[in-house]
């Protein structure tokens, strides 16, 4: 039966075979992006990694063959493209050369020819070790751990339960320095908090019923049960209050975490951190 004539409730599998002279992570990323927006689809991932001789091409195509989906691949090597995309095309097979368009694009706009190098992203540059240094920053400014906040990117702010934690993770794991300060009613901050001129100050806050039920499961991990204010949706209430006041006291721009994934979150964090560094430098970045 076509596939335009299957029930729509009918999951439809299919295998999408991902091969990298690299890591993968780039194939991954973007297969499971693109899927994500067929809700009857359901992607069976075979991925080959560090793709880089005739002999390990044979062994990815061979498996191809023997399940036939969709091949997505990021390969610079000239003869092993050409080995993959005749193999495929023999067994019609759609082959798709993920970053072409993108790579084509940018030698067209620069005048300038691509490296062909495999894995050209993964060197140990200087953003690499940059990216390490804000994990380390990260981890040390936790929880309102540490000093030195005029140093930091970021700096979050929120009540128990808002994500402040990952998303800090994230962010360091982006090159982004990451603080983050629990707010708690009657707590003291850091005097100096708001009086940093290179980090940008975000608010995190969510629904009360949605920081009651991340509490509940909490403690039901610790093995505690008891009823305290801490998962008492009147005593959240109240601490959203003080933190939403906080932040409109000091103009500090907040995100509704309720319904955003970790990612979703951090990229208007980093929106926000560019238009901070942008009226820090007069629009010059």
């Amino acid at each position: 039966m076509p596939t335009s004539q299957r029930a729509p409730d009918i999951k439809i599998y299919f295998h999408v075979h991902m091969i990298s002279d690299s890591t993968g992570e780039t194939l991954m990323s973007a297969m499971r992006a693109s899927a994500a927006q067929f809700d009857r689809g359901q992607s069976i991932e075979h991925l080959f990694a560090l793709v880089r001789s005739p002999r390990q091409m044979t062994r990815a195509l061979e498996h191809v063959e023997a399940f036939p989906g969709v091949v997505m691949y990021t390969v610079v090597n000239q003869e092993l493209r050409e080995a993959l995309e005749t193999r495929c095309a023999e067994l019609s097979i759609p082959a798709i050369a993920l970053l072409d368009p993108i790579e084509t694009t940018l030698s067209a706009y620069l005048g300038a020819p691509m490296t062909g190098r495999a894995g050209a992203q993964r060197t140990l540059d200087a953003d690499y070790y940059r990216r390490i240094e804000a994990m380390n920053y990260c981890m040390a400014h936790d929880d309102g751990q540490g000093d030195d906040l005029a140093s930091a990117d970021v700096i979050l702010l929120g009540i128990s339960r808002t994500s402040k934690t990952p998303t800090s993770i994230y962010l360091g794991n982006r090159g982004v320095r990451a603080a983050n300060i629990p707010l708690v009613p009657d707590a003291p901050l850091p005097p100096d908090l708001f009086s940093h001129k290179k980090p940008v100050i975000v608010g995190l806050y969510a629904t009360p019923e949605r920081i009651v039920q991340i509490r509940r499961n909490r403690l039901l991990n610790l093995n505690e049960d008891r009823s305290t204010e801490y998962v008492d949706e009147g005593a959240v209430k109240d601490e959203l209050i003080f933190a939403k006041r906080l932040f409109a006291r000091h103009n500090v721009p907040s995100i509704d975490v309720t319904r955003r994934s970790i990612e979703e979150t951090a990229a208007k964090i980093i929106n926000l951190l560019t238009e901070h560094r942008g009226k820090m430098t007069g629009g010059k970045l």
